[in-house]
Parts: C-alpha cells; sequence; structure tokens
C-alpha cells in the first residue's frame, strides 16, 4: 500500500517503514503527527484518487530528527561595473518516518 499526500507545497509518495526529509515542521522529536491531505492512496487492488484530497484518510508518522541543508551560495555579479553580491541560505528539514497509512476503502459487496 503506498499514498500520496501534499507537506510543506509539495507531493510525496510514502509507503508505511519509510523514512522522508519533508520542510521543517514545528513540532518536538518523537512527536506523532498526522497528514489529512491525501491526494491518492492504492492498496494493491484498488486506487483511490480525490478531489482534491481524500476524506476520512491519513497517514501518521513521527518526527525522528530536525536539522539543515548544506549551504547554497547565492552570487549575483555584474562585470565592469563594481558590483557583486554575495548571500548564504540553508533551508531547514524534518525527517519523518511513516508509521501507518489509515485508508477507510470498504469493498462494497454486491449480492449475497
Amino acid at each position: 500500500m503506498y499514498a500520496i499526500f501534499k507537506s510543506g507545497g509539495k507531493q510525496h509518495k510514502v509507503i508505511k517503514g519509510q523514512t522522508i526529509r519533508l520542510e521543517k515542521i514545528n513540532q518536538s522529536i518523537g512527536t506523532q503527527i498526522k497528514f489529512k491531505k491525501i491526494l491518492m492512496c492504492c492498496n494493491g487492488t484498488h486506487i483511490t484518487i480525490g478531489k482534491p484530497h481524500i476524506h476520512n484518510n491519513f497517514i501518521l508518522a513521527n518526527i525522528i530528527n530536525h536539522g539543515r541543508h548544506k549551504k547554497i551560495k547565492i552570487i549575483k555579479f555584474n562585470r565592469r561595473k563594481h558590483y557583486k553580491k554575495q548571500q548564504g541560505h540553508r533551508q531547514n528539514f524534518t525527517d519523518v518516518l511513516i508509521t501507518n497509512i489509515h485508508n477507510n476503502y470498504r469493498e462494497q459487496n454486491n449480492g449475497s
């Protein structure tokens, strides 16, 4: 079973037990969080697609770690104009372990 959800303006495809790196989430390490913006869920035989989200479905995850990416250097430069501007940026991230994908899909039996 896998699911696609939205977090931090990005879409992520996850399975149970996977560790992913997301944009910074302001929670402490060890906290269990719930993602409710599920865009698609597949359990092997049945695919559910949301319009735009799937209602009553969610993903449970635990926060493992917080950190910062490597520094990115931004340089603006004009030759022969005596202009040079340097700037650096480090993006914050949160590592998350997916513990459960909760899917409310139930097959309806037609007939007896």
